[in-house]
Parts: C-alpha cells; structure tokens; sequence
C-alpha cells in the first residue's frame, strides 16, 4: 500500500562494554597502520651540514661574539673639530686620531692610537679622507703600513675654507701589520672634522 510506513524489528543492543571494546580496537587498528605504513611527503629537502659551526657554536666556525674568518672592515670618523684632554699633538704630528669607530668588524680597530692590526694575513683595501679648516698651510697625510709611509696626499689650496687630503690603496698584509695615518707635514690646527678612514679585507691569503 502507497504511503504506508515499514517497520523494522529492532536489533540488539549493544552493552556499554562492548562497545568501549570495540572503540579501542578501532583506535588500536588505526594505531598499527599509522606505524606500519609510510608517510610520503611531496617536495625535496635540502640538508647543509657545516661541522664547524656546529663544533664552535658561530657561523663559519667562528666563535660566539667574534667576526667568522674573511669578515674585516672598519670605518672611523671625526665627529668634533678639536682634540679632548688625552690627544696630545695631533693637530701638529703624528697620528691621525679618530673618536668614533662606527663599524670594526672583526676587532682590528684601534680607536685609542688610531691605527688598524690586520688580524689575518689578505690583501686589504684602505681610503682615507682628511679635512683641513681654515688651514692656509699646505697638510701632507701619509698612510703608513708599520713605519713605512706607503702613499701621501696633500691639501694645499690656501683660498679655500675647507680642504681634504683623500686617497686610497690596496695592501697585502701579514698578521699583526699595523696600518695608520700620520700627519707628515703643516698641521690640523682649524680642526679636522668630518674626516675619515676605513680599510677592509678583498680576500684572504
């Protein structure tokens, strides 16, 4: 008959045990394929392995705090125009200081005499710009590797306010050269601010 309802007999019901039973073995079947069958993952890996920073805990088997090898460069900078109590004649002779290291990458900067110690043994690139104030002198700056004055450059415009003696070189140097500049010649009386130097390592040898 159209529209007429079946009923079906009711099945047996399931004890609560029993069907706790069955739950654990599911989770249990599930538990065994997951372990039996591998898990394919789409794509590639790449895997580095760099024994030597893992051995010292930097990168490029540096240590923690220190520049990784092949990793030099400084840059120095005057940020006033003349020298506080401890600088003595550095407008008249000798070293060329600067009160402002703004990077010193590998710690072969030193701020208090001025000059850099190559810490590796490379050839180095160095530039160096020093400014001359109301000066009518002729100034002679040096840059010296140890005690040996490698290049010179002068500023001898007595008409102009301000002046700079710049130039720059490649050096090879060995472990503990020490690279500085020297006034060689007039003097840095009017101030030498805005002046610089700053070298870097090319590459090791």
């Amino acid at each position: 008959m159209l529209g007429a309802k079946r009923h079906w007999p009711p099945g047996p019901s399931l004890s609560p045990g029993l069907t706790l039973a069955l739950t654990l073995l599911a989770l249990r079947t599930g538990w065994a394929q997951e372990g039996t069958e591998p898990v394919l993952l789409e794509g590639e890996c790449l895997v580095v392995c760099e024994p030597s920073r893992a051995a010292s805990g930097g990168p490029g088997g540096a240590a923690l705090g220190e520049a990784p090898p092949g990793r030099v460069a400084f840059a120095a900078v005057r940020s006033h125009h003349h020298e506080p109590a401890g600088e003595i004649g550095n407008g008249t002779s000798g070293a060329i200081y600067f009160d402002q290291v703004l990077v010193n990458e590998g710690g072969g900067f030193d701020r208090a005499s001025g000059s850099f110690v190559a810490p590796v043994r490379g050839v180095y690139s160095f530039r160096f710009h020093v400014v001359k104030v109301y000066n009518r002198q002729t100034v002679q700056v040096s840059l010296m590797l140890n005690t040996w004055p490698v290049i010179s450059a002068f500023a001898n415009d007595p008409d102009v306010t301000r002046e700079a003696a710049t130039s720059s070189v490649l050096l090879p140097l060995d472990p503990g050269d020490r690279v500085s500049l020297r006034l060689r010649r007039g003097n840095l009386l009017g101030g030498w601010k805005y002046s610089s130097f700053s070298g870097f390592l090319i590459f090791p040898l």
